[in-house]
């Protein structure tokens, strides 16, 4: 394959990256929504939006697979391509995050819930964003930008103490919202792993770009 070839499937690659990190936005803010809101349909619409995530991950590893297989690509080629394998893997968690999210709104259903803490609908908000930032910092080599947004974890670990705080103090001082804080709970986890997955996005673009872990 020339270079020109090569350049042409690693950007289509890329391109579908970015698609898949949309859907993973996707389904997580539509997941927080549908938490906020108590629509539980909606809810169960958002947890079908899994598959094709999943699916988008089996096409864009088939494709990367037959690139390694067939192309036989060295140095920063090869360094991207592994690191696609592991990117989807990473973006197919944070989509199961996203369902496991929407899943807690059904199981809620009717129960009676506190007052949700501003800082689970800020941490949704800051983990879909860096996503974005880095998926965009990863297909344009951006390690300065990439580093910067890895560092950003911290301010989503500080929104979900804000968030656990504010939920059992709700819980404390009514012991019947006590199963539906820890439900709640699950999501604003959910939200904080998303980002430290991020951090991995970020330390990949550094891997390819250096090929230094």
């Amino acid at each position: 394959m020339s270079r020109r070839s090569m350049d042409e499937e690693l950007f289509k690659i890329k391109g579908q990256l970015l698609v898949m990190g949309q859907m993973v936005n996707r389904i997580v803010l539509h997941a927080v929504e549908d938490l906020r809101t108590g629509d539980v349909e909606a809810a169960r619409d958002a947890c079908h939006q899994d598959t094709a995530i999943n699916e988008k991950r089996f096409q864009i590893q088939a494709h990367a697979i037959v690139m390694i297989a067939l192309q036989q690509p060295m140095a920063r080629d090869l360094r991207l391509l592994a690191s696609v394998l592991a990117l989807t893997s990473e973006l197919e968690r944070m989509g199961d995050y996203g369902k496991e999210i929407a899943s807690v709104s059904i199981r809620i259903g009717n129960e009676l819930v506190p007052h949700y803490p501003r800082s689970l609908f800020a941490m949704a908000q800051k983990s879909t964003d860096m996503l974005t930032r880095a998926l965009l910092a990863f297909v344009d080599d951006d390690v300065n930008a990439a580093m910067k947004i890895r560092d950003e974890d911290d301010e989503v670990d500080f929104l979900y103490m804000d968030t656990y705080t504010e939920l059992m103090n709700s819980a404390i001082h009514d012991g019947r919202l006590i199963e539906s804080v820890s439900h709640i709970l699950t999501a604003a986890h959910n939200l904080e792993r998303m980002a430290d997955r991020v951090t991995n996005i970020c330390e990949r673009t550094y891997f390819v770009v250096t090929g230094e872990f």
